[in-house]
């Protein structure tokens, strides 16, 4: 088996994306190793030929991204005043090609994601899909299964 030097963390910069860097943090804690957090900003309201009226989708979604990213830092700053070397990084562009890019420049050993039930709407905002990324997947990977929403009767 080979070492583990690198862990990568993908965040969607949602909420339940915590679980998956707290896995990410507990690894790197356990093998001493270098954390990396990627974050990829996919902007599924630049599509062109759209011309629906989505203005205030797009500006909830915004707010969604800002806040789950405020949640993140306050996570990693925690983590690095702790000790831990974690580096952030921010992307742009196509998420399964940014992800693999980066899996390529950092010499990557393994890939931490959160494991979910991917919709229509999860698809169209984030803008990728475990399913490719575990098919072109250069590395190890650990899908971390997120809570279930609390249902009310």
């Amino acid at each position: 088996m080979d070492n583990i030097n690198r862990i990568l963390v993908v965040s969607r910069m949602t909420r339940h994306c915590q679980k998956a860097v707290h896995y990410g943090v507990s690894l790197a804690r356990q093998y001493q190793v270098e954390l990396v957090v990627l974050h990829v900003e996919h902007n599924p309201f630049g599509i062109k030929g759209w011309n629906l009226p989505l203005v205030s989708l797009e500006e909830d979604y915004k707010k969604l991204l800002q806040d789950a990213k405020q949640d993140l830092d306050s996570i990693i700053a925690e983590e690095i005043t702790a000790g831990l070397p974690i580096r952030e990084l921010i992307k742009s562009g196509e998420p399964t090609r940014e992800i693999l890019q980066v899996i390529e420049d950092e010499k990557i050993d393994l890939l931490v994601l959160l494991a979910h039930e991917e919709w229509h709407l999860e698809h169209f905002l984030f803008g990728r899909s475990n399913r490719e990324l575990v098919r072109k997947m250069p590395c190890s990977i650990l899908l971390v299964k997120k809570e279930p929403e609390p249902v009310d009767f």
